[in-house]
């Protein structure tokens, strides 16, 4: 809920065109569903996997190229979508396709965030893979998905951006003050990326801690927040912030929640490592697949 001081600052229109926005945002490619489905399984063969892509070639196609990217690092080159599956593992290879499917939706340049086209997805791809490294060094055992959330995180951007574009100047203005952009979207537009991202989740019927998850992944701190995969989200994302604050001197990254550390039992130079990795894994991403 807006305070009086930011309601000021807010159109009075805005709130509702957003969730105008909201309501028309279309639904999940019923292959990512179907996808998804997949991964809440204990048991899945290879022939589910290829009988939903074999409908789609183009997404097949996707699912091959991102698997010969040097960001997942095999030494072997991937020509079928069995051989991807005896490679990476069914696990992997469905968290591969999803990510693929979800290319469709998240790989257009995002207007309002300077996000040419294909960066909001890469940049997703991999929050969702260092979530998925910080959980299993973390020996989290409480969540069983850090993947989707953290690949999904930055959905509500794709309807905010026209309305960030609009209000620019007003964002930049408090963003100038080390305001951060979550929450000058807040006070400018009476909600932010994060909060749209969750209503778009529960309109697609996303079980509640992957809503919450992205809900609070700027705001981990907040009282409202008992989800462990927000923290590991937030972490993720910051470790994998494209133009992070780095001291050439000490080489630490800008400096993440504490107590979020504190909560994941993470020193401070152990997250600069981490960091480190996170974003090598960005660049061999980045080089190796390009977006018209």
């Amino acid at each position: 809920m807006a305070s009086s001081e930011e309601k000021s600052l807010i159109n009075n229109d805005i709130p509702d065109k957003i969730m105008m926005e909201v309501s028309a945002f279309p639904s999940m490619p019923r292959v990512g569903m179907k996808l998804r489905a997949l991964l809440n399984q204990m048991d899945v063969s290879i022939t589910e996997i290829e009988e939903i892509l074999r409908h789609d070639p183009g997404l097949a196609t996707n699912v091959l190229r991102l698997a010969n990217s040097a960001f997942f690092g095999l030494s072997t080159k991937v020509r079928s979508l069995k051989q991807a599956v005896m490679l990476l593992g069914v696990k992997r290879f469905a968290q591969i396709a999803v990510s693929a499917c979800m290319s469709k939706t998240m790989g257009k340049a995002v207007e309002g965030y300077d996000l040419s086209p294909g960066e909001l997805w890469l940049h997703s791809i991999a929050v969702s893979n260092t979530a998925e490294a910080l959980a299993k060094d973390r020996k989290i055992v409480e969540t069983d998905d850090v993947f989707t959330p953290a690949l999904i995180h930055d959905m509500g951007k794709l309807v905010l951006g026209k309305f960030v574009k609009e209000e620019l100047q007003k964002i930049k203005s408090i963003t100038s003050n080390a305001v951060p952009l979550d929450i000058a979207e807040h006070m400018v537009l009476g909600t932010d990326h994060a909060e749209i991202g969750a209503l778009i989740l529960a309109k697609w019927s996303f079980p509640i801690d992957i809503v919450n998850a992205v809900r609070w992944h700027h705001n981990p701190e907040s009282k409202r927040n008992s989800n462990m995969q927000s923290d590991i989200v937030y972490l993720s994302n910051q470790m994998c912030q494209p133009n992070a604050d780095i001291d050439s001197a000490s080489r630490q990254f800008a400096m993440p929640s504490s107590i979020v550390l504190k909560r994941l039992g993470i020193k401070l130079d152990q997250y600069n490592e981490m960091a480190e990795k996170a974003h090598s894994w960005m660049n061999k991403l980045s080089d190796t697949l390009t977006f018209d």
